[in-house]
């Protein structure tokens, strides 16, 4: 089995632990919204740029372990791919742990092949994590939000409360069949919101996980490089 280790920093409550985790699956869940209004918006904006509506919802893709990365600069071919910020639930053998990352994509591969496009582009993550634990009494308060750099300005991109998006429990128990458990080292992405202003490249993009409740937030930003599809 292909594992990746990556150097993260596990938050139990203010204590911060160096750890190294072994990423053993990548799951991305899709189409999560809560509220059906702001799904079909969301699959809307998709489908402006050519990309089917879901057979069902929410569904599962699979990914390499190899796409996840904490680096800060990361390379992307042509100029069709775009951020998305989305909470990640990570199963480690003392429980689940609670991070943000940008599942980035490339809309144009999305247009004919859903999991290819998944597979193709590395996805940003912080490395903070915190205790789901410490954070599931008030899960719903939690707010994902993401700016990007768009013409040398800083804007808002996506902005939500979890609580528009389905619970982590219910995520894993619809992948798994039933049960609230997920494997050790399984990565479960968890859904995002529509953008402001539309789905569009930016040179580079900015991610937050904010818990209002304990005055604290996980963050990571990362710069887009392009490169060309030929010389």
């Amino acid at each position: 089995m292909n594992v990746q280790e990556l150097q993260m920093i596990c938050w139990k409550g203010e204590v911060p632990e160096k750890r190294t985790v072994a990423l053993h699956q990548v799951v991305i869940a899709g189409w999560t919204g809560r509220d059906a209004a702001a799904l079909n918006k969301h699959i809307e904006e998709l489908k402006e740029l050519g990309i089917a509506p879901p057979t069902k919802v929410p569904c599962f893709f699979r990914a390499s372990v190899n796409v996840v990365t904490t680096q800060p600069d990361l390379q992307y071919l042509g100029t069709d791919s775009t951020g998305e910020v989305e909470f990640f639930i990570l199963s480690l053998a003392d429980g689940l742990w609670v991070g943000v990352a940008s599942e980035h994509t490339d809309r144009k591969v999305e247009t004919y092949s859903i999991p290819v496009s998944k597979q193709l582009c590395q996805k940003a993550i912080a490395p903070d994590l915190w205790r789901y634990e410490d954070v599931k009494p008030h899960w719903d308060q939690l707010v994902l939000r993401a700016h990007i750099v768009e013409g040398g300005k800083r804007k808002l991109y996506q902005e939500g409360p979890l609580a528009d998006i389905r619970h982590p429990e219910e995520l894993i128990s619809k992948y798994t069949g039933g049960s609230t458990q997920l494997a050790p080292g399984t990565l479960m992405f968890g859904g995002t919101f529509s953008a402001i202003g539309g789905v569009r490249p930016a040179p580079e993009f900015q991610m937050e996980l904010e818990d209002p409740v304990r005055k604290r937030s996980l963050k990571h930003a990362y710069r887009i490089h392009t490169i060309p599809w030929e010389e």
